[in-house]
């Protein structure tokens, strides 16, 4: 259960350390605007513009995440399957976040689909056993 733990709190943490670009683009673009960042966020044009979504989508990612992996310690479904799921999905969503911003699209969306897909298959083993 300790690497379920572990992986949870490290896509817990990618969110917050995608944010690092946002900030550095957003710097670029006059500084950063602190009292309006949003409105300064929605200037953001390339590699910034890469960065926020990158950003964004590790939000929403987390969501599916976090109750996938939730799911599997309510319902004792805890095995050597999971926790290497819980592992590829933080690795590829790291892989994913890095691509983006290298805009890299084709490889981006594998990551994505192989991230998204391992959390699905995680709440699917919940069901099964």
């Amino acid at each position: 259960m300790n690497i379920l733990i572990y992986s949870l709190i490290a896509a817990a943490l990618l969110p917050y350390l995608a944010k690092i670009p946002v900030a550095i683009a957003m710097n670029k673009l006059g500084g950063y605007d602190n009292h309006h960042p949003r409105e300064q966020q929605a200037n953001l044009k390339g590699f910034g513009a890469r960065a926020l979504a990158a950003h964004q989508n590790a939000f929403e990612s987390l969501i599916v995440f976090a109750a996938a992996i939730l799911l599997a310690i309510a319902t004792g479904t805890v095995s050597g399957t999971i926790d290497l799921l819980a592992i590829l999905h933080v690795g590829f969503r790291v892989a994913y976040h890095i691509l983006y911003l290298l805009n890299i699209g084709v490889l981006r969306s594998v990551c994505w689909t192989v991230a998204i897909g391992c959390s699905f298959v995680i709440m699917a083993q919940c069901i099964v056993s």
